[in-house]
């Protein structure tokens, strides 16, 4: 049975004010609250309180893990190079990876994902079909080098992850691995009281084919997603495809023709210029592919979501063009680009570039601009990508409704990742029919820690963090406001509860005024308050439910009796 939680014991300090650095709600609680400390930008210390939400949750998504039949396993966070080489992921990371080299001077890196590492589990341990389909998982620290660690625990650069992969001999036994994680997931984000959605997502460095994410909406969100007011369509607005626009007549538009436009190499002062929308002039963002200039052509109203862009050229490298690039291209005119004439650049278009529509855009020429410039007559485009940053109100790629965007943090991600790890690896199993088979897999995330940020930035409010009940550190907080028969009574009121198995957390610090004990037990969060104050030489104790503030005065063996129930 587990002991009460005597404050007078307990490692634990809180603070009255927030923390300079901190912006976002769960940065500013979970440090007053005395549940983390930062030990370095994006590292940090879980204390004990900390802790124990943590391992509720990780709890939790054990239990449901467990579930679906998953084997708990634990691999090593130190991790050779040749295994990522093998799959081209040691590059493609990039500065995302942290490197080193052991006293040989062999090179490690700190895993961030673990795909590589259970493919070779597997290849080592499976050799049939009938050892197949398994699912194995691991609830560790995660590594990877964030530019700006922000926001607390949420974006940190060591992490708590569960990762799980599924491994199976064909596609439809990889869909049903996927499914019997999706289940998985929607109950654990329910049991934690998390408000999710499920929306369609991009793979990314991942690779594979179907791909979802679980975000949690909160305004320190770092993902954007939009949400169909009219239908169930949901999407990273990274995974939100455009539907693509019917051709258009051409004919009627007259001939190129040139304007003076001196001064304006941007859209907003050739639109002011010209005295014209800036969703008639096509803008056309130039970006180095692998280090090959490409052009992007979009509406001059809308911008280019590099990211997107990314995502669908990857694993090539996209990068923006530098002064540095222009020189020696005469076919390049700074401020100026027009996609007439661009013979020897590649030519990318958002759908909306549809063939017949006319712009006005550059000539290639310093100070000039074009009109009358018309899609498939004055311009081929080689291909035909969605890459403009979505807005509120574009059209539902499923029903045509105006698209609502809102703010969330990621906290899970499933994918199918099909054979690419396979692949790399050469897995294959003895199938049925006596001849090898390559093994299709699945990948599914979990961030544990940033599951408690979202849970503080949902739940919080003005007072302090306000836990679910299954993942606070306690489901009950006695607070005694007094002296020495309250702080009796209260220790009583503990042990009884704690006898009947549930976990509480006792303020009985010695030299503490009850306004302060009141003060820290709403910003710790414990979901009920039980107060031993000043009827407590009746036997009469308060009652308080966190979230809502109401109160109610009942003998302690009433109280006892409904906390137990």
């Amino acid at each position: 049975m587990a002991q009460v939680q005597r404050m007078s014991r307990l490692m634990i300090k809180t603070l009255r004010d927030d923390p300079a650095d901190a912006e976002t709600l769960n940065h500013k609680l979970l440090v007053r609250a005395g549940y983390v400390r930062r030990t370095a930008a994006g590292i940090w210390s879980w204390l004990p309180l900390g802790k124990k939400v943590l391992e509720n949750i990780t709890h939790v998504v054990r239990e449901e893990m467990d579930a679906i039949d998953a084997q708990e396993v634990l691999l090593p966070a130190l991790l050779p190079k040749e295994s990522y080489d093998a799959t081209g992921r040691y590059d493609e990371y990039g500065d995302l990876l942290f490197r080193l080299k052991d006293r040989k001077g062999a090179d490690y890196l700190l895993g961030p994902t673990h795909e590589e590492i259970f493919t070779q589990i597997v290849k080592d341990q499976c050799s049939s079909y009938k050892d197949l389909p398994v699912i194995l998982y691991q609830i560790q620290t995660k590594y990877r080098d964030e530019a700006r660690p922000r926001a607390g625990v949420l974006r940190g650069r060591e992490f708590q992850m569960k990762d799980s992969y599924s491994f199976d001999t064909t596609d439809e036994g990889l869909g049903e691995s996927y499914d019997l994680h999706r289940a998985a997931y929607i109950k654990i984000f329910e049991r934690l009281g998390l408000d999710h959605r499920i929306v369609s997502a991009v793979s990314g460095a991942m690779g594979g084919s179907a791909s979802e994410e679980f975000l949690a909406p909160a305004p320190a969100g770092e993902d954007t997603f939009v949400d169909c007011p009219a239908c169930d369509y949901a999407a990273n607005t990274e995974a939100v495809s455009f539907v693509v626009t019917e051709t258009a007549d051409g004919s009627a538009h007259g001939p190129v023709e040139d304007l003076d436009t001196p001064d304006t190499p941007t859209i907003e002062t050739l639109a002011a210029h010209l005295g014209v929308p800036a969703s008639a002039t096509l803008k056309n963002l130039l970006v180095k592919v692998d280090g090959e200039i490409v052009a992007v052509g979009v509406p001059g109203d809308r911008e280019v979501d590099l990211g997107k862009l990314g995502e669908h050229l990857s694993p090539a490298v996209v990068e923006l063009v530098t002064a540095e690039d222009f020189e020696g291209r005469d076919d390049l005119v700074r401020g100026y680009v027009g996609p007439q004439g661009l013979d020897k650049v590649r030519y990318i278009a958002d759908p909306r570039v549809a063939p017949g529509t006319a712009w006005i855009t550059g000539a290639n020429k310093a100070d000039t601009h074009a009109k009358n410039v018309v899609a498939g007559r004055d311009f081929e485009v080689d291909d035909y990508l969605d890459v403009v940053v979505v807005e509120e109100g574009d059209p539902c790629p499923k029903c045509g409704t105006g698209l609502k965007l809102d703010r969330a943090i990621e906290i899970g991600h499933i994918f199918q990742l099909g054979r690419k790890f396979a692949d790399a690896f050469q897995l294959d199993v003895l199938g049925q029919q006596g001849k090898p088979v390559r093994v299709t897999m699945g990948s599914y995330g979990i961030g544990v820690s940033r599951a408690v940020a979202a849970l503080a930035e949902q739940t919080a409010d003005d007072k302090g963090l306000c836990w679910p009940k299954e993942i606070a550190p306690a489901d009950v907080h006695v607070v005694a406001a007094g002296k020495a028969l309250q702080t009796e009574l209260a220790l009583d009121v503990s042990e009884q509860l704690n006898a009947a198995g549930v976990r509480v957390l006792v303020d009985d610090r010695a030299g503490v005024s009850p306004g302060v004990k009141f003060t820290d037990a709403e910003l710790i969060g414990v979901p009920t308050i039980l107060v031993a104050g000043r009827r407590s030489a009746e036997g009469v104790v308060e009652l308080k439910d966190r979230r809502t503030g109401e109160r109610e005065e009942l003998t302690v063996a009433e109280a006892v009796a409904r906390l137990t129930a």
